[in-house]
């Protein structure tokens, strides 16, 4: 059997916010869907906006899978991630979007990511995202100009999560934002693992649940999805 790859598309910025609060990538939520992909045999590759170095927040040593990845050769790679404008996402078999604030401020309403998504999409590849992750679903339109989220079950950081979290400094709230695009919103109490897989469209709530997004990739992928 043919190697999978996965294409995990992550946030360049560093701060957000009227405060300018420190942000990146939440790090568990690369690290703990990474070791689910790697355990599995699957390669992974990192692009980002601008390429380069990928700043990141909420790191736990204490945690097994952060600390192996902060120390891997994949990590090294991911702060070396490719320019997204030199990507084509048909060279994969997903697209994975992990969470953090970062996202909110350049994945988020980005036509070059918006792009990739439909173009992954269209071609019937499996798209993927946690936390704030799914904010990359927004403004995504079909060739028959409808939301791709309208009518598909989803998850996200919740308002709750973010009430308790971040709501002074994110731009808008990204469960609403994914309502009023039609998307069939569930959630799970806050911080709680929660998973939605609808079809090809595999979408996790917190940190808690990159495991669990990992998990749903790579079944995914072995079903043929």
């Amino acid at each position: 059997m043919s190697v999978k790859h996965v294409l995990f598309v992550v946030t360049n910025a560093g701060k957000i916010g009227p405060h300018e609060r420190p942000t990146g990538f939440f790090f568990p939520e690369i690290a703990h869907p990474f070791e689910v992909l790697d355990r599995a045999g699957i390669a992974v590759e990192f692009a980002s906006p601008q390429g380069g170095q990928t700043p990141h927040d909420g790191f736990d040593g204490s945690d097994p899978a952060q600390a192996t990845f902060l120390d891997s050769a994949a990590f090294r790679r991911l702060n070396r991630s490719r320019r997204l404008s030199e990507v084509d996402v048909l060279d994969y078999d997903a697209v994975f979007f992990p969470g953090g604030l970062g996202p909110m401020v350049d994945i988020t309403g980005n036509p070059e990511v918006q792009a990739l998504v439909r173009r992954a999409w269209d071609a019937g590849k499996i798209v993927a995202a946690v936390c704030h992750g799914p904010a990359a679903l927004l403004g995504v339109t079909l060739a028959d100009g409808t939301p791709l989220v309208r009518g598909r079950q989803v998850t996200g950081f919740s308002t709750a999560e973010e009430d308790g979290y971040a709501r002074a400094d994110v731009p808008f709230d990204l469960e609403s934002a994914l309502r009023e695009e039609g998307a069939v919103y569930e959630a799970a109490t806050p911080w709680q693992p929660h998973l939605k897989v609808d079809g090809r469209l595999i979408t996790g709530q917190n940190p808690a649940s990159g495991t669990l997004v990992g998990e749903a990739i790579v079944a995914a992928l072995r079903s043929g999805r």
